[in-house]
């Protein structure tokens, strides 16, 4: 299938699938013309990439475990890498919660201090 196809089939944008192709997520044929070409397997592959973003993962991450195979019905990879990975992510998400609570608190203490004065 044509880059467009993959695109429609998978809702990523054509320029989201070059970029996974220059950084090494995603593999193409190309036509004697030049035009990409993607097999049906590249509609599973969009879909993983699709699913660590979504958790937070940038490419260069991505990459370390797009070999780990994935329970499909849960969404999920099967490698300890990936579960490692994971528990990184979300120590990283945990302290930018952590600091903007703390900005949170701040603006709500000046937010009252202009409140008692008026």
């Amino acid at each position: 299938m044509y880059i467009k196809e993959l695109a429609k089939n998978t809702g990523a944008s054509i320029r989201s699938l070059r970029h996974y192709e220059e950084v090494g997520l995603l593999t193409a044929g190309r036509m004697p013309n030049g035009y990409r070409i993607y097999d049906e397997t590249a509609i599973d592959t969009v879909k993983k990439i699709q699913l660590y973003l979504n958790v937070g993962l940038g490419t260069a991450q991505i990459k370390g475990i797009m070999d780990c195979p994935t329970l499909k019905h849960l969404d999920r990879p099967l490698c300890m890498e990936a579960y490692v990975l994971y528990q990184k992510k979300l120590a990283e998400v945990q302290k930018q919660i952590d600091l903007l609570q703390a900005v949170a608190y701040r603006l709500q203490e000046k937010l009252d201090e202009f409140e008692q004065k008026s």
